[in-house]
């Protein structure tokens, strides 16, 4: 079940977190970086394995060799992962995680009224494709 890259999964669902997957897929220049919506099959299958219920899931996951990362240690960890300038987010985990958690939480509750839901779920483009799990 362990991908070879980290995956991250998002809900497909979401105009936040399909935005946060595009900017990914802009700036993943290595390409290292798969997706699967918490809708998909493949989706559900990840989240089965680390015990986790898609019906209460408010936030991005990342899965990377045997870790799960979730909320803001997610977002921390896939922007370090992604190197560059946005490397020097890894300062924000000098935060205290309950308060990022927190920050995340709000936003995460609130992300349909804030930016929107889909009424289908994410497709990638025939470029992208292979970048996501199906």
């Amino acid at each position: 079940m362990i991908a070879q890259n980290p995956v991250i999964l998002f809900d497909g669902n979401c105009n936040l977190c399909c935005g946060w997957v595009q900017f990914l897929i802009r700036n993943d220049k290595k390409m290292k970086f798969r997706f699967a919506s918490i809708q998909s099959e493949r989706g559900s299958k990840m989240l089965h394995v680390f015990g986790l219920n898609s019906t209460d899931l408010e936030t991005v996951l990342y899965f990377k060799g045997n870790d799960c990362f979730r909320e803001s240690s997610a977002i921390l960890e896939i922007l370090k992962d992604l190197g560059g300038i946005w490397i020097f987010c890894v300062v924000l985990k000098l935060i205290p995680k309950i308060l990022r958690n927190k920050f995340y939480k709000f936003v995460s509750k609130k992300r349909y009224r804030f930016f929107g839901k889909r009424t289908s779920c994410f497709l990638p483009t025939a470029e992208n494709q292979k970048r996501f799990l199906t």
